[in-house]
């Protein structure tokens, strides 16, 4: 497993030179494409899966705009825990 998750990370380490050059050269589109899959790759080597990023995501748009996703549970003012940790 070890040895997998050492290839993978040879092969993010392409996509980002991969994103870079083509943003550089003004494929934005392309680039973005490729931010996708470096995403993907990302979340496999964390093992995370997509409802842990609906989460992140979900807490982030809530850091925001406090209005758009308040729990109900919560008192005005008070904040929920955060449901994931990001770890470099």
């Amino acid at each position: 497993m070890a040895n997998s998750d050492e290839q993978m990370f040879a092969v993010l380490a392409s996509l980002e030179q991969c994103r870079a050059a083509l943003v550089a050269t003004g494929n934005r589109e392309s680039a973005h494409l490729i931010s996708v899959a470096i995403l993907d790759l990302r979340m496999k080597l964390n093992r995370l899966s997509e409802d842990d990023l609906k989460s992140l995501c979900d807490e982030m748009v809530q850091s925001d705009n406090p209005d758009k996703l308040r729990d109900p549970k919560l008192q005005p003012g008070q904040r929920r825990q955060p449901l994931l940790r990001v770890v470099k």
